[in-house]
């Protein structure tokens, strides 16, 4: 068994949930992402016992294309943080009823299809093929079972697909170009290629663009808040939880090894952008009034540390953000699901029209309030660990780098428990608010058991992650 297994189980998921029909596509959609991470669970165990599961086959031979699927402890990672947070994604919108369920499972399938391909794959081009299709069926996602005037929606929607296109049109010319120059389009073989620091400094920003826009960083984020908003919860969780991660893994995986030289020479630049993403996220959540923006700026403050992090070019920044990134998946997912449980009870994500669910149900606000304590990194969540080892890593660098980041803590320690204190207590809202569902209970459990697992116990991550990191910490460092 190869890693190739999870791609075909997820795409013959997308096509049988499409053609089960409507009554069924939830159910089949959830069996075959259930599938799925069984098998990324099997693989990850013949990984760690020494066996090659990675694929290269000769695919295309002008110009000289591989199928090659490389997977190292940060791919599969990344693999098992895309096959846990879609099952869980999937399972958590059995509470909604959907128009056309048939094609919207699929497409939910078909995106962590195009997700983990991107993930693996170790070819260039295969990348980019993979890249541009997770934007399609997010796209339609968001534009048909979105919220809202359907105006709006539309533009939010257009709006985020030619941002995300044209940056990824730059990526393609700089892969045409190493192509060019190392005749092939193999991640080793374009790590290998010796460049000049103006050709790396060139091909860093043609990378940037593309990834800077997917995850985002300012000034490049723009489109975010409008599609989190407009997109179902269910699109919202896979942008936020998933896709976003496709940009900052890009960046440790792609951007950083081929172009060195331009990392280093320009680092403190980037850092600081990543830092100002932590500070205007932060300062601009404190004034949302809709609670699904807030959470929108409040992943744009996290991302933009994660981001400050990778750009230090230490192993402490590069791990601390992994870890990160794996942390915010799952807790971010957890946010918009329980403004998702709220919205179902009252209608409305107007925080001021909320207020006194802690009366009608203790085990809501507590599952709640465990996730907004995972959010601002307290001490044993997952989040604490990731967040504390970036911003180390942003010590080593400068000092003020770790103070100005850590304003994500305190901002957010402020912005998360106004916002828990406005929806959670005060006076009762006129409508009753139901209890969680068994359903609704089973997906809050799950992400809370990992976020609460790895805040005690990240060896296993880290085990996973640092060999191939310290792999691409060599290459750059030859330069």
């Amino acid at each position: 068994m190869n890693v190739s297994t999870i791609l075909i189980i997820l795409l013959i998921g997308a096509f049988a949930t499409y053609f089960s029909g409507d009554k069924l596509a939830s159910k089949v959609a959830l069996l075959f992402s259930l599938v799925a991470l069984g098998c990324s669970i099997v693989l990850l165990n013949n990984y760690s016992t020494g066996e090659n599961i990675s694929v290269i086959n000769s695919w295309i031979t002008q110009p000289k294309i591989s199928f090659a699927l490389n997977a190292d402890g940060l791919g599969l990672a990344m693999v098992l943080l895309t096959a846990a947070l879609t099952p869980i994604i999937i399972f958590s919108s059995f509470g909604n009823e959907y128009k056309n369920a048939k094609a919207f499972y699929g497409l939910i399938l078909f995106m962590s299809f195009a997700m983990t391909g991107t993930f693996l794959a170790s070819d260039g081009l295969l990348y980019y093929i993979f890249w541009e299709l997770a934007l399609i069926p997010i796209y339609f996602i968001a534009l048909i079972w979105g919220n809202g005037d359907a105006e709006e929606r539309r533009k939010a929607v257009v709006k985020f697909f030619i941002y995300t296109l044209a940056g990824s049109l730059f990526m393609l010319t700089a892969f045409i170009y190493l192509y060019q120059k190392a005749g092939s389009f193999l991640i080793e073989d374009l790590y290998k290629l010796d460049l000049s620091a103006c050709e790396q400094l060139w091909i860093f920003l043609a990378f940037f663009l593309a990834y800077a826009i997917k995850i985002p960083i300012i000034p490049f984020h723009t489109w975010q808040a409008n599609v989190y908003q407009k997109a179902p919860t269910v699109g919202t969780m896979l942008l936020s939880g998933i896709m976003l991660k496709m940009g900052l893994y890009s960046v440790i995986r792609w951007q950083l090894p081929i172009a060195p030289l331009a990392a280093k020479e320009y680092m403190d630049i980037f850092i600081v952008l990543g830092i100002a993403g932590v500070i205007y996220g932060s300062i601009v959540a404190l004034r949302q009034k809709d609670l699904k923006k807030l959470l929108a700026y409040s992943s744009l403050a996290h991302v933009g540390l994660i981001a400050a992090g990778s750009y230090t070019l230490t192993l402490d920044g590069l791990r601390g953000a992994v870890m990160q990134m794996i942390a915010h998946g799952f807790v971010v997912v957890g946010l918009f699901f329980a403004a998702e449980v709220i919205f179902r009870r009252f209608e409305t994500r107007e925080i001021e029209a909320m207020g006194g669910i802690r009366t009608q149900s203790p085990k809501f606000t507590s599952m709640f309030l465990i996730l907004v304590l995972a959010s601002v990194a307290l001490p044993s969540t997952f989040n604490f660990v990731g967040e504390f080892t970036v911003l180390y890593s942003l010590s080593q660098v400068n000092i003020w780098f770790a103070i100005l980041g850590g304003t994500t803590i305190i901002l957010g320690a402020y912005y998360m428990l106004r916002m828990f204190q406005h929806v959670m207590l005060g006076e009762t809202n006129s409508k009753t608010f139901a209890d969680v569902t068994l359903n609704e209970g089973i997906s809050f459990a799950v992400i809370i058991a990992v976020l609460l697992f790895f805040g005690f116990y990240p060896k296993p991550i880290t085990d996973l992650i640092t060999p191939s990191l310290e792999t691409i910490l060599q290459v750059i460092n030859k330069n």
